[in-house]
């Protein structure tokens, strides 16, 4: 006893891990990752990305629903459930670490015929034991399983983060389109009732014999055009309404009576969109966070399956009381014991344990390829919502001017009809302008609003960093 409890501590000591050590791969130049597009936008801030970043919009409606979705969204739901599905199994190979033990309990009952005496023997025989072993980790393969379960806990944690981000940009962006549809709903209405108006004229024209019968049927033309669109922009609303119930975890039809179902205004940020750097986007992306960690637990399993090439030593211990009387469970002459150590070695004759060794350094350079390319990805989709931001902008504002233009025009070219200045080719070519103009905008509005919706993603914001 004294000679094994010396060997313990010269076991602990001995113990290394192999396999490589993780390293996390070096960040890119700051010139790589430096956000092109935030640089030659003036839409756009370099101040850090809040995180609760769609109370930029000043919506209290949208910070209802984002809130709501984020408390109650299905897929949130799962992730959180994987996440303490992947610390459970840490906990798990934790326990490794300690030993392991085991009770039990027995009686028997036996009978026995003896030809020779010519009766039986009975016997009774009551048994109690405690088994304990403990694996002493010599060349780290429970230390490697520990880090790769810790890794993977991280990376849980990161998809976690990740489902935030998509619910928070997946609801904003229903929620947009649905008032994007219900604003292109009554503009269409409104032009219909303008041009309603305009075949009245018109009739009246040809009933006082200064008009034509053509004349009325391009104005009917114009009327039954608008109608045509107000049935498709009201199905649309009420689709993006549906999936906004979905992605707020509420039945379908609990939103048409909502206050986002009397949405009619796009939502827009007031001020410039703060996009922070390229470094801080690395950071926040929980996709990337989520690809190192995976990384650093591929890497810490070539650990574990090295391990594996080598012997284990166990320290084993049991006590047991038998005893053919219950009575006497506990006399001096009940009790029996073992120790020692236990030496096993799947030796590695046919190759198999090294394949599992290449294996598992091929799954690592494979997910060191997936980083490479998350971080890759986050900047490409930084750059390419960032570009489709700045167009979307510069687009609704070209369109809004020209809708002040072409509502100018309308009216003048209105009161020169009355007068008689104009003809009615003339009214009736600046009420189709001033018509699809408006729609034009409308849908320009709706536009950039997805566009910046898709800033904010690209940008991994929309969750909070676990303290």
């Amino acid at each position: 006893m004294k000679r094994l409890a010396a060997l313990i501590p010269a076991l602990l000591v001995a113990a290394c891990a192999v396999g490589p050590d993780y390293k996390r791969p070096a960040a890119l130049p700051p010139e790589q990752v430096r956000l092109t597009e935030a640089l030659e936008s003036g839409t756009v801030t370099p101040s850090p990305l809040p995180d609760q970043w769609w109370q930029l919009f000043k919506d209290p409606e949208l910070d209802r629903l984002v809130t709501q979705a984020l408390a109650k969204n299905t897929d949130l739901r799962v992730a959180a459930a994987n996440l303490q599905r992947a610390r459970a199994a840490l906990s798990e190979v934790g326990a490794a670490r300690l030993p392991t033990s085991t009770t039990s309990a027995q009686y028997s009952h036996s009978r026995q015929v003896i030809p020779a005496f010519g009766r039986a023997i009975t016997n009774d025989f009551f048994t109690v034991g405690f088994d304990a072993s403990y694996e002493a980790d010599l060349f780290g393969g429970v230390s490697r399983s520990i880090e790769a379960a810790r890794a993977d806990a991280a990376s849980a944690q990161a998809a976690v983060d990740a489902a935030r981000v998509a619910v928070a940009a997946e609801t904003a962006r229903a929620y947009a389109s649905a008032c994007g549809f219900g604003e292109q709903a009554d503009v269409a209405r409104e032009t219909e009732a303008l041009q309603a108006r305009t075949l009245e004229l018109t009739e009246r024209r040809l009933s006082a014999g200064r008009g034509t019968r053509s004349e009325v049927d391009q104005a009917t033309v114009l009327v039954e055009q608008a109608r045509a669109q107000v049935p498709v922009f009201e199905a649309e609303r009420r689709s993006a309404l549906y999936a906004l119930a979905v992605l707020t975890g509420d039945p379908p039809a609990a939103i048409l009576d909502s206050a986002a179902a009397k949405c009619r205004t796009v939502p827009a940020a007031s001020e410039p969109l703060p996009v922070g750097d390229g470094q801080s986007l690395l950071a926040r992306r929980p996709d990337v966070r989520q690809a190192e960690r995976t990384l650093a637990a591929d890497t810490a399993r070539i650990g574990v399956a090295t391990a594996a090439l080598y012997p284990s030593i166990s320290l084993l211990g049991s006590v047991s009381l038998g005893a053919t009387r219950f009575s006497n469970l506990g006399n001096s002459g009940s009790v029996g014991y073992s120790v020692g150590p236990l030496i096993s070695w799947n030796f590695p004759l046919n190759g198999a344990a090294r394949a599992r060794v290449r294996q598992n350094e091929a799954i690592a350079q494979g997910s060191l390829a997936r980083f490479d390319a998350a971080v890759l990805n986050a900047l490409k989709e930084a750059e390419q919502a960032l570009a489709r931001a700045g167009g979307a902008t510069s687009r609704e504002d070209a369109l809004r001017r020209a809708m002040n233009a072409s509502s100018d025009a309308a009216r003048l070219s209105r009161t020169r009809f009355d007068y008689g200045a104009d003809s009615f080719l003339q009214l009736l070519d600046a009420e189709r302008q001033r018509a699809q103009t408006r729609a034009a905008l409308a849908q320009a509005e709706a536009d950039r609003a997805d566009a910046q919706i898709s800033v904010f993603k690209a940008l991994g914001g929309g969750w909070q960093a676990t303290p």
